[in-house]
Order: structure tokens, then C-alpha cells, then sequence
């Protein structure tokens, strides 16, 4: 049985409603189960909208179609035509009656995963197989959610009157220093895969576009095996000009805010579905400087020194006792890249800050150094060589605004709004040290 001209879907799913009793559909998705009784059989329809329940009744349809929905197996690919049937005792009060079914292909027995949630599997072999475990309905909830995210997110910029760019991933050297780069061959040079656009989206400051953002890829060459932790992510980034670190901030809350309120309105379902205690946070977050971050981490037993970063147990502290949405503020300048601007009051702290969800750091941003003389002191001070960053500095000779601007990122984002414990959930394929395939 094949897909022909004349067979095209007229509905999703959840687009079939009792009040259309009598009027014919074509569905098409895949078997999500059969179940065969003598002389009824019933079909549950799975399409990215949802299931739908078509009943196969012997005495009501032709012979073929009825031997067809018996030899129907779980993830087949179909087209159903029939009829909608108001009842009352169906799911959603209603089911459909084929006038005829086409198998579109067929899925192979047994299947390496089970697509209907019914039996459990390890999240490696989820991720072996992913093209299956992304037909689970919760699994599509994330990545729905997911998408409206960023959806929500690019129009919030656009209605803010920023600029969307796209900047190279491709680098001669490292964007802030240190050796966490993944080295490729590139023709006769050496080269490497961004960490960040920072560089870039500075220097389009410098090129008048006062506003600008990118959803992008980043390359983090980090030994890390933990569940907050990949070596490709997506990095929500942006910059602005004639601005200080508390208009980046409220920025940053304006985009987040916008997320929760559009995610509620739009995907209504999958907050069900993944049965999330959805609420929305206030417009404006809680702050609280380094330092008191610190003293809160020792007050619980915490061992760190100011200046330190700050440690997953310190973290932990500092996340029950704030909870939520709260940003980290002042941090001391020595934990922070070259970029940053010093506070003139005290150099030893600069107008950096870190948005946390309870522990989890999922966006880091600063009003950024503009002046080149400081600019070259900073990256010599950290023991890079300003000749690496030729093209980069020059853009601050000729006329570099104040400016300000942070990345978020998209996938631990991601992990929040979704309530995962696990980033891996929240990417289609991710890559981390041991995963490189599919």
C-alpha cells in the first residue's frame, strides 16, 4: 500500500472533536498499539499532535480493511479515511471508523525501544536510539517546549529592536584564553571551534549596531562527565551599546519572563503532559552580590575563600537558601575573563553577574571593557600575548561604545523550564566526551 495523489491528511489529531460526528478525516501517523478482540479491532493513531482512537468493527467495514487493521504492528506507518463516530464512552468522546486503511510502511519486529512508554530504558540506549525515543509523547513535550523557547525568545529581541547575526565557528585562536578548545586541521593552519561569539558580537558594536543576538552553536573542549555538562551547546547571546551591566540584567529578565508567560499560553499541553509546576517568576529577580554568596556558602559549612569560584557545593548552598531566579552580582574581577570592566571604585570586582535557577548557572554576562589601553593591560595580565588578538583590539581604537551583554544558554535553559535532571534530555543528539554518534 502506497501514498498516492489523492490521499493527503486533513487533520492532526487533536484537531478531530465530537462535534464533527459524521464528517469524514484522513489521519496519518503511526501505530502506537493494536489491540485485535475477535471480531473488533482498535487502532490508536500516534501523530506529532497527539492519539486518536479508530474502532474496526467487522460488520461495519469491508473485509480487506478489517484483515489489514489485524496485521497492523506497533509503529507501522498509516493512512486512515473514515468516519467521526460521537461516543460518549470513547476517549475524547469520540472514535473513528475507517472506510478504508493504507499501510504506508511497515516497522520492523521487535522494536530496539518502546515509543508508548509502556517499558522503561536507560537514557544511553534512549540516545542510541533516538529517532524512536523522540516519538514518546514527553519526549516531544520538551522539545515543543523547547521550541516555543526559543521562539519566544527571538521575538522578545526583535520587539526590543536587536539585530539577529551570525558569526564564524570557525576561529584562529582562543576567544578568552585558556586551553579548552578543540583543535582542527584547517587546510595549512591550524584552527579551532568557537566557545563563544564574545569577540565577535563586540566588534559589532563597535560597527554602530547597538543591539545584536545569536543562537548558535559553541564548542567547550571540557572533560566533564555530569548531567549539566555538554561539549556542543546552543549559546542564546547578545550585546548592547550605551548600557551598563544592569540594563544587560534586565534584559536578560525581560527575555526569561517572556518565555514563561508565552510557554503558558501557547504550550498549555505539554506543561501537562510533563506535569510541571509551571509558575511564572516575577518581572524583576532577586540579586545578591558575591560576596554575600560566599558568606552564605560558609555560614552552611561551605570551605571557600573570597575569590574563589564557586564550587558545586558552594553553589548548593547558596541555591537553597535563595531559590528560584536570582542573580550573582560583583564578582571578583581575577575569576573573569579580560573583557569584563572593573568597578572604578574597586578594581578587584568587576560588573559581572550570573544568572542561577536554584544551583544551576544558566547565564553568565558583564558590562565589558571598551577602552583599549585597558583592554591590552587585561589581556597581558592573564598571560596572553595582545598580538593574538589583533583583529579583535583594533576594533577599539576607532570609536568602541560602552557596552554590555551576556550568554545565555539555550539547553540548560532548557533543563529548567522542563524540570530535567539531565541536559541530555533537553538535546536531540547531544555531545559530550564518550557520545559522538548518531
Amino acid at each position: 500500500m502506497y501514498l498516492i495523489a489523492d490521499w493527503r491528511r486533513s487533520h492532526y489529531s487533536k484537531d478531530v472533536i465530537p462535534e464533527m460526528d459524521g464528517q469524514e478525516v484522513t489521519l496519518m501517523g503511526w501505530v502506537h498499539s493494536i489491540r485485535a478482540l475477535g471480531k473488533l479491532a482498535f487502532v490508536i493513531l500516534r501523530d506529532r499532535a497527539g492519539t486518536i482512537q479508530a474502532v474496526v468493527p467487522k460488520q461495519k467495514v469491508d473485509e480487506e480493511t478489517f484483515e489489514i487493521a489485524k496485521k497492523l504492528g506497533k509503529e507501522d506507518i498509516v493512512a486512515i479515511k473514515g468516519k467521526v463516530v460521537a461516543n460518549e464512552k470513547a476517549p475524547k468522546g469520540f472514535e473513528v471508523i475507517p472506510i478504508e486503511i493504507r499501510v504506508l510502511n511497515k516497522a520492523d519486529a521487535p522494536l530496539p525501544l518502546d515509543p508508548s512508554e509502556k517499558v522503561s530504558a536507560e537514557i544511553d540506549t534512549r540516545l542510541d536510539k533516538r529517532f524512536l525515543d523522540i516519538r514518546r509523547p514527553k519526549i516531544q513535550a520538551i522539545f515543543k517546549i523547547r521550541s516555543e523557547m526559543l521562539k519566544s525568545i527571538r521575538k522578545t529581541f526583535a520587539d526590543e529592536g536587536f539585530i539577529e547575526v551570525n558569526t564564524p565557528k570557525l576561529v584562529a585562536s582562543a576567544t578568552e584564553g585558556g586551553t579548552e578548545l578543540f583543535p582542527i586541521s584547517y587546510f595549512e593552519k591550524e584552527a579551532f571551534l568557537g566557545q563563544s561569539p564574545q569577540l565577535y558580537k563586540q566588534m559589532m558594536m563597535a560597527g554602530g549596531f547597538d543591539k545584536v543576538f545569536e543562537i548558535a552553536q559553541i564548542f567547550r573542549a571540557e572533560e566533564h562527565n555530569t548531567r549539566r555538562h555538554l561539549n556542543e551547546a546552543i549559546s542564546i547571546d547578545s550585546e548592547m551599546s550605551f548600557v551598563n551591566e544592569k540594563d544587560a540584567m534586565a534584559m536578560l529578565e525581560k527575555v526569561v519572563y517572556n518565555c514563561y508567560s508565552d510557554i503558558e499560553y501557547n504550550r498549555p499541553n505539554e506543561i501537562e503532559l510533563l506535569e510541571l509546576n509551571w509558575e511564572i517568576p516575577e518581572k524583576t529577580f532577586d540579586k545578591v552580590t558575591y560576596t554575600e554568596a560566599i558568606d552564605i556558602a560558609i555560614a552552611k559549612g561551605v570551605e571557600i575563600e573570597w575569590g574563589e569560584d564557586l564550587s558545586r557545593a558552594a553553589e548548593r548552598a547558596v541555591g537553597d537558601e535563595m531559590g528560584g531566579l536570582y542573580f550573582i552580582t560583583e564578582w571578583p574581577t581575577q575569576t573573569r575573563p579580560f573583557y569584563t570592566l572593573p568597578h572604578k571604585h574597586d578594581n578587584k570586582v568587576c560588573k559581572a553577574f550570573d544568572l542561577m535557577y536554584k544551583e544551576l548557572e544558566i547565564s553568565s554576562g558583564a558590562q565589558r571593557v571598551h577602552k583599549y589601553d585597558l583592554l591590552v593591560q587585561n589581556i597581558s595580565n592573564m598571560g596572553l600575548n595582545p598580538d593574538s588578538f589583533e583583529t579583535y583590539l583594533e576594533a577599539f581604537k576607532y570609536g568602541m561604545p560602552p557596552h554590555a551583554g551576556w550568554g545565555l544558554g539555550a539547553d540548560r535553559f532548557a533543563m529548567v523550564l522542563t524540570a530535567q535532571d539531565n541536559i541530555r534530555e533537553c538535546v536531540l543528539f547531544p555531545r559530550d566526551r564518550q557520545r559522538l554518534t548518531p
